[in-house]
């Protein structure tokens, strides 16, 4: 059986959506160009995103009613209850969908903040129109930063019983700011094929569940995830649909493409991604975690780090930032700081200043046209 699919705008998305999820209506298109979309999808699919993520060709995610509500439901216990959500990220996203999700599982009524720019004082006039005692938002770290920055935004983040942050790392310096400041941050790690996050401070939430698979001498391999969240597969593309999701001991999984481990209490940390790692001088570099060490220095969070062309070793790190420090002193710093956290073979062979990150349209960095750029 196959039922309807149509594009909704963003001012009729929470109506559409909550008759897509209850299956009065037709399945929803939330983002990217509706041009090419087919007419009618499997039954079971409620919801289609676009996501292209930071690097390939972009994404239709198809997941079931059953997947995102299963995910609203495992977030509200993993925080602590239903409540009323700020929604501070766009619809066209799994992040931003999920804020609408899980208000309607909630019964309560979502405060959009304006489109456009994003401040403090329009982050805090919105958060003034919550009227339920438990609040949550959904944010990615620069509006985090953003918000920590101004008073204004930390007395607006304090009100919130849970604010969750993902997207992308989280740099840990970040994370210990807001903690300093009583903010109830949770990082969240998933995708939209996992339904958005479903592991919450390296915790999976629910039944979800994580393996590793291909594991290193150091335990370390892809991460799988599998459990109740994970999408159908993608729109119109069963070749790819068959290589992201397999079946493992009689379990669907998800491959993620990431490489992580898990420690001994089951928590679930991400090392880097599988197309992000490097061979420096014969030893393997992944640059997420050179990125996340970069990121954790003052000044430097908006550093993106590529791999670069090396005479010597073949291949090297290389910081790309619009921070305004002097280059020479930001590459010994640099280097002291990756290599006594991973090794002198991590640490990054230049920094390159520019006047601003190029951004997709979901705000994440342009890796790709920085690598072509920078990489060579």
């Amino acid at each position: 059986m196959t039922r309807r699919l149509a594009a909704a705008p963003a001012a009729a998305l929470p109506a559409a959506l909550h008759a897509a999820l209850d299956g009065s209506g037709p399945a929803v298109f939330a983002g990217g160009d509706p041009g090419d979309l087919p007419a009618r999808v499997p039954q079971r699919v409620a919801l289609v995103v676009a996501s292209s993520g930071s690097t390939g060709r972009p994404k239709r995610v198809a997941l079931s009613a059953d997947a995102v509500l299963a995910s609203a439901a495992a977030s509200d216990a993993a925080l602590g209850g239903p409540g009323q959500w700020l929604l501070a990220l766009p619809t066209s996203y799994i992040a931003g969908v999920n804020v609408l999700v899980r208000s309607i599982a909630a019964g309560t009524t979502p405060v959009a903040m304006p489109a456009g720019h994003f401040d403090a004082a329009g982050f805090a006039d919105a958060a003034a129109l919550l009227v339920e005692p438990r609040r949550y938002t959904a944010l990615v770290p620069a509006q985090l930063a953003r918000l920590l920055a101004e008073p204004v935004g930390r007395a607006a983040l304090a009100r919130f019983a849970g604010v969750l942050v993902g997207g992308q790392a989280t740099p840990p310096a970040l994370l210990e700011r807001a903690h300093d400041a009583g903010i109830a941050v949770v990082t969240t790690y998933g995708s939209s094929e996992t339904s958005g996050g479903c592991v919450y401070d390296g915790v999976p939430f629910g039944t979800v569940d994580v393996r590793i698979e291909g594991a290193d001498a150091a335990g370390r391999g892809e991460l799988l995830l599998g459990g109740p969240v994970l999408a159908e597969g993608y729109l119109g593309d069963p070749a790819r649909t068959d290589a992201a999701f397999v079946e493992r001991d009689g379990r669907r999984w998800y491959r993620t493409g990431d490489v992580g481990e898990i420690d001994a209490g089951g928590v679930v940390s991400v090392v880097g991604r599988r197309d992000d790692m490097i061979v420096s001088g014969g030893v393997n570099v992944f640059l997420g975690a050179v990125e996340r060490v970069v990121r954790g220095l003052p000044g430097l969070g908006d550093a993106v780090v590529i791999g670069g062309a090396h005479p010597e070793w073949g291949a090297a790190p290389v910081v790309v930032t619009a921070a305004s420090v002097e280059p020479e002193a930001t590459l010994a710093r640099v280097r002291d700081a990756v290599a006594a956290e991973l090794g002198r073979a991590a640490a990054p062979a230049r920094v390159e200043r520019i006047p601003a990150i190029p951004q997709l349209a979901s705000g994440k960095p342009d890796r790709r046209r920085i690598a072509r750029e920078f990489g060579g």
